[in-house]
C-alpha cells in the first residue's frame, strides 16, 4: 500500500490540477492540510462512503471553504460518488463540485462553508445537537448516538468574529466530541497575517476552556497522538494548532500567498510534480493510492456494527427506537395536524388580544409537548422574546439533556448554531433576538436559506412599535430586506390566531428557513370563518369585505392590521367599499395560484393602499405604480409608541385619507 506521504499527495495533485483546469480557485490550502486530512481520515473518521446519511458517521467541515479542492479530493479518494470527472468540472456549472463546499451538491458535504468562520460555528451545532441527542436517547451500554465533529478551519476562520462567539459557547458547555485543526500557515490573501493578526490564539482557546495541543500540521505521527489526546479528553472541546506551510510541495510558491487564490500555473505545477515525487498525469492516481484511500468496506464495518447495536435497541426500548427513527427521518408526530389545528381553534374561540411575541410563547407552550425536536434559544433576551415556555430545559455543560440555549450576546454565533443542529439531524431549532438584531446574524440567515433548512428565526419588538429605545433598535428596513432573500419564509402576524399558524406553517417548511416576526405591542383579536383560518397559510386572504366589487383594496400586515380594519369600520368612509388583505406572509402568497392570488387581489382593480411601519419600495409590485403604500422610509425616533405611530402616519385619518384620494372622494 501506498505511504502515507504519497496518500496526502493524492490530495494535493488533485487540488492543483483542478485549481488549473477552472483557471480558479485555492491550492494553497488543501496543499498545507493534506497530512492531517489523511491521517484524520484514514486512522479516525468513522464513515460510509455508501451511505452519507448515517446518522452515527463522524462530521467533518471545512470552515475554511476555499479549500474545497481537500474535501472534494477525499471523497473521490475515499469512494463517495464524487468521481475524476467531477474534479475535472470543479468550478463549473451544475457540477457537484463548485468553488465552495455547498450543502446538497456532493455527497458527504455536511454544511455550506465559505464565509469564513461559520464552518466552526456550524460545527458547534452539530456537536451540541450529539451532546443533547445522545442524552436523551443513550441507554446503559446501547450508545446509538456517539460521534465525534471534526472540523477545519484557518487563520480568517480565527479573526472573524463569529469564531469568538461560537468557540466561547463550545468552551462554556464542554462539548468533548468536537475537535478543530487551526491551519496555522500565517497566510492570507493580502500576504503574512503578521502585520493584521498577532493574536495567541493556543491562549485564546486555553480561556474559552479548551484543551489545546500544537503540532507539526506535516508531520502524521504528532498529528495523530494529537488527535488521539484530543479524542480522550471529554470534557473539553480540543484545538489542534497545527503549523504548516500553505501550497506545501510548491518550490516557489509554498509558504507565500500567491498559492493562496490563484492556480500555480503549469511550469509551477511540473516543478512541484519533481518536488513531491509524483510521476501520474493530472487526474491520473495509482491503483496503490486509491487502494490506501478506500473506505468503503471499512464504512459498511463501521454501519453494520452500529446496526447491531440499534437492532438491541430496538428490542430493548421499542418506543424510544421508533422516536428516534421519526426524529432523523424528519417526520412530523401521527397527531400533530389534529393537535395543531385544535390550538389554532381554541386560540380563536378565546378572541384574545395581546402581543403576538406573547401569542408566540403560547404556541411554543402548545407545540413544545407534541414536539419533543423543538430545541429553543435566544441570544439573551429570553423573557423579552417569549422563548422561555414553561418546559423549558437549558443546556449546561454539566447537564446536556435539554431542549434550550442560552446563546447570550451572540446573535450570529446564535444562528450559525442553529444551522449546525438542523444539519445534524433530530431537531427543529428555533433561536431568537430583537428584529433590529438580525443584521448581526445576517449571513447566517442567509446560509441557512441558501443550504434550504430549516432553521426558525424569531424575531419580536418588531417596528417603531419599539418604543422609547429609539432608532437604534427601531428596525424599519429589516422586514424588506430579509423578505428579499430567496427560499426565505417571513411570517409577520397581527393577532393570536395568526401567530398560530405562522408557527405551524414553520413547523412544516421542511425546505428553508422561516422569520417569525412579532409585535412588542399589544394587537387586537380580529374575527374570522373557519374558512379565513385555512387561508392564513396561503400567505394572504381577506380579512375584510364590502358587499359587491371593492373600490378600494388595503393591504396590511402585523400590528397595521389593526388600523386597517378600524378604517374600514369609519363613518368617513361611508359608502365607499373597502376590502382588507391580511398578508402576514408574501412570499407564500405569491407561490399560490394565479386563481387564487386574482381572487384576493383582483387585477381589474387598481385602486390599492398598503400599510406597513417598514420600507416601502417592495409593495408596489402589488399597489402599482399608481398606489399609495403608507410605510416608514426614514429611521424612527425615541418616544412611546402611540406617539410615533402618530408621528409617522400610521393613523386611521392618514387611511381614511388615502382612500379618499384613490377614489376621488374628497
Amino acid at each position: 500500500m501506498a505511504s502515507r506521504k504519497k496518500l496526502a499527495n493524492a490530495i494535493r495533485a488533485l487540488a492543483m490540477d483542478a485549481v488549473q483546469r477552472a483557471n480558479s480557485g485555492h491550492p494553497g490550502a488543501p496543499m498545507g492540510m493534506a497530512d492531517i486530512a489523511e491521517v484524520l481520515y484514514n486512522d479516525f473518521m468513522r464513515h460510509n462512503p455508501a451511505n452519507p446519511e448515517w446518522s452515527d458517521r463522524d462530521r467533518f467541515v471545512m470552515s475554511n471553504g476555499h479549500g474545497s479542492m481537500l474535501p472534494y479530493s477525499i471523497l473521490h479518494l475515499s469512494g463517495y460518488d464524487v468521481s475524476i470527472d467531477d474534479l475535472k468540472n470543479f468550478r463549473q456549472l451544475y457540477s457537484k463540485t463548485p468553488g465552495h463546499p455547498e450543502y446538497g451538491c456532493a455527497p458527504g458535504i455536511e454544511t455550506t462553508t465559505g464565509p469564513l468562520g461559520q464552518g466552526i460555528a456550524n460545527a458547534v451545532g452539530i456537536a451540541i445537537a450529539e451532546r443533547v441527542l445522545a442524552a436523551e436517547f443513550n441507554r446503559d451500554d446501547l450508545d446509538i448516538v456517539d460521534h465525534f465533529t471534526y472540523v477545519f478551519m484557518g487563520d480568517g476562520c480565527m479573526m472573524e468574529g463569529i469564531s469568538h462567539e461560537a468557540c466561547s459557547l463550545a468552551g462554556t458547555l464542554e462539548l468533548g466530541k468536537l475537535i478543530a485543526f487551526w491551519d496555522d500557515n500565517g497566510i492570507s490573501i493580502d500576504g503574512k497575517v503578521e502585520g493584521w493578526f498577532l493574536d495567541d490564539t493556543p491562549k485564546r482557546f486555553e480561556a474559552y476552556g479548551w484543551h489545546v495541543i500544537e503540532v507539526d500540521g506535516h508531520d502524521p505521527d504528532e498529528i495523530k497522538i494529537a488527535i488521539e489526546a484530543a479524542r480522550a479528553i471529554t470534557a473539553k472541546p480540543s484545538l489542534i494548532c497545527c503549523k504548516t506551510i500553505i501550497g506545501f510541495g510548491a518550490p516557489n510558491k509554498a509558504g507565500s500567498h500567491n498559492c493562496h487564490g490563484a492556480p500555480l500555473g503549469e511550469e509551477e505545477i511540473a516543478l512541484t510534480r519533481m518536488e513531491l515525487n509524483w510521476e501520474s498525469a493530472p487526474f491520473e492516481i495509482p491503483g496503490s493510492v486509491y487502494k490506501g484511500w478506500d473506505h468503503k468496506k471499512a464504512g459498511q464495518r463501521h454501519e453494520d456494527v452500529w446496526k447491531e447495536k440499534f437492532a438491541a435497541y430496538q428490542e430493548a426500548h421499542p418506543e424510544l427506537a421508533a422516536e428516534f427513527e421519526r426524529r432523523i427521518q424528519r417526520e412530523l408526530p401521527q397527531n400533530w395536524q389534529e393537535a395543531a389545528q385544535a390550538y389554532i381553534e381554541e386560540v380563536d374561540a378565546a378572541e384574545v388580544g395581546k402581543a403576538t411575541r406573547v401569542s408566540s410563547q403560547a404556541a411554543i407552550e402548545a407545540f413544545s409537548p407534541i414536539l419533543p425536536e423543538l430545541f429553543g434559544g435566544s441570544a439573551d433576551l429570553g423573557g423579552s422574546n417569549g422563548t422561555e415556555w414553561s418546559g423549558y430545559k437549558p443546556m449546561r455543560a454539566e447537564s446536556p439533556r435539554a431542549n434550550y440555549i442560552n446563546y447570550g450576546v451572540r446573535e450570529f454565533g446564535m444562528s450559525a448554531i442553529m444551522n449546525g443542529i438542523v444539519l445534524h439531524g433530530g431537531f427543529i431549532p428555533f433561536g431568537a433576538t430583537f428584529l433590529v438584531f438580525s443584521d448581526y446574524a445576517r449571513n447566517a440567515v442567509r446560509l441557512a436559506a441558501l443550504m434550504k433548512i430549516q432553521s426558525i428565526f424569531v424575531y419580536t419588538h418588531d417596528s417603531i412599535g419599539l418604543g422609547e429605545d429609539g432608532p437604534t433598535h427601531q428596525p424599519v428596513e429589516h422586514i424588506p430586506t430579509l423578505r428579499m432573500i430567496p427560499n426565505m419564509q417571513l411570517w409577520r402576524p397581527c393577532d393570536a390566531v395568526e401567530t398560530a399558524v405562522s408557527w405551524k406553517a414553520a413547523i412544516e417548511h421542511r425546505d428553508g428557513p422561516s422569520c417569525l416576526v412579532f409585535s412588542r405591542q399589544n394587537l387586537k383579536h380580529q374575527p374570522r370563518s373557519a374558512e379565513q383560518i385555512e387561508a392564513i397559510a396561503r400567505g394572504g386572504y381577506v380579512l375584510r369585505d364590502c358587499d359587491g366589487t371593492p373600490d378600494v383594496i388595503i393591504i396590511a400586515t402585523g400590528s397595521e392590521v389593526e388600523l386597517a380594519a378600524a378604517v374600514c369600520e369609519s363613518e368617513a368612509l361611508e359608502g365607499i367599499g373597502i376590502r382588507l388583505v391580511s398578508m402576514p406572509n408574501t412570499a407564500r402568497f405569491d407561490r399560490q395560484s394565479q386563481d387564487y392570488r386574482d381572487s384576493v387581489l383582483p387585477p381589474e382593480i387598481s385602486e390599492r393602499i398598503v400599510v406597513e411601519a417598514a420600507v416601502s419600495g417592495a409593495w408596489y409590485k402589488y399597489v402599482g405604480v399608481d398606489g399609495i403604500v403608507i410605510g416608514m422610509d426614514t429611521f424612527g425616533e425615541s418616544a412611546p409608541a402611540k406617539e410615533l405611530f402618530a408621528y409617522f402616519g400610521f393613523t386611521a385619518s392618514k387611511v381614511v385619507e388615502a382612500v379618499k384620494s384613490l377614489t376621488g372622494s374628497d
